[in-house]
């Protein structure tokens, strides 16, 4: 954890909260957010994004709920303002983390590595792995690896990867 970016008092005020039917457009600002860097390939104009943006949205979380009835599905808050989301299903022998979501101004700094770190702590703990699906185009494919994920799975698009004890 990079101590410069925030101190351990500062960490404190990480808390999650389950999400509410109210957050759909906060929810969907992250999503968005998360595919602003695809965006900027395409040849579409303003409109034309939200509309892919907000469709690809609602099909994602219908699928998300349907999926995965048993996971949390949370809002990140640091000192109370949201700042992004986590989504976390526990399973008997794995952690799979569905998806975790930063709003840009709160990247790369150390939020997210918390979270992850928080969550590689209670697998350790209890004799878990932790799972992810990361896009092989995905930025931070690198900062998985670094904390000990491995590609276990080509799936086309995307990596599963994986964390366990033997690959930390």
């Amino acid at each position: 954890m990079n101590d410069k970016l925030f101190s351990r008092h500062d960490i404190s005020k990480i808390t999650l909260r389950p999400i509410k039917d109210s957050d759909q457009d906060y929810l969907y600002q992250v999503y968005a957010e998360s595919r602003a860097d695809e965006m900027e390939l395409v040849d579409w104009d303003d409109q034309q994004k939200a509309a892919f943006l907000k469709m690809q949205f609602d099909a994602q979380h219908v699928y998300y709920m349907k999926q995965f009835g048993d996971a949390e599905f949370d809002i990140i808050e640091y000192e109370q303002v949201a700042i992004g989301r986590l989504y976390v299903e526990r399973r008997a022998d794995d952690i799979r983390i569905i998806d975790i979501a930063l709003l840009i101004e709160y990247r790369n700094r150390g939020f997210g590595g918390y979270l992850l770190k928080t969550l590689i702590n209670e697998a350790a703990n209890n004799n878990l792995s932790v799972s992810i699906h990361v896009e092989k185009n995905n930025p931070a494919l690198i900062f998985y690896q670094k904390l000990g994920f491995i590609n276990v799975e080509d799936q086309g698009v995307y990596y599963l990867m994986k964390w366990n004890e033997e690959s930390a």
